[in-house]
């Protein structure tokens, strides 16, 4: 499975502040798949640190009222055309203006949040890809643990006859 992913969120310090959003929920959701990082301010060349940026009236706006919405829009058409066509989702970060899915800031910079999307999110979902939002991905990541584990459980199951309970409970907790 090929899986696109905000980078700030594998750890990447490519976030505003210069850090990172590193969510082990979605490192363990992705663990064993394609992983394609991207974080589409940094290919606009705004630079670590940076001015935040919100989207005011339809515009990318950096607080100091300095649009950068050319920049990231450029950016957001160059990795879309570099994209594979065999991703199968896209797990991107909350709120942000770029990778924000189904929330975002309302454009003053007072934290206030409501309904959108950040202008790569959009683009991904107009071109067809699933797109899921990093806060959505822990429910994911503990359905899939519990699959795991319910298949554990049904191979040890298969040869509770032969092995002992604790046996049993030791091979579960090394899924």
């Amino acid at each position: 499975m090929k899986i696109l992913v905000s980078a700030c969120l594998l750890g990447r310090n490519c976030k505003y502040s210069g850090g990172n959003n590193l969510n082990e929920k979605v490192v363990a959701f992705v663990e064993g798949h394609e992983v394609i990082e991207v974080c589409p301010e940094v290919a606009a060349g705004l630079g670590i640190p940076r001015t935040p940026i919100e989207i005011v009236d339809g515009v990318l706006m950096d607080r100091n009222g300095h649009s950068v919405d050319a920049a990231l829009r450029k950016a957001v058409a160059d990795i879309l055309e570099k994209l594979p066509a065999d991703i199968d989702c896209a797990v991107l970060q909350s709120r942000s203006p770029t990778c924000g899915v189904d929330q975002i800031y309302d454009g003053t910079f007072s934290g206030k949040r409501i309904p959108g999307s950040g202008v790569f999110a959009e683009a991904l979902k107009d071109a067809g890809y699933k797109v899921l939002d990093a806060e959505d991905v822990p429910m994911m990541a503990v359905e899939k643990l519990m699959s795991e584990v319910c298949k554990g459980w049904a191979s040890v199951r298969d040869e509770a006859d032969w092995i002992s309970e604790e046996e049993a409970y030791d091979r579960i907790s090394k899924i």
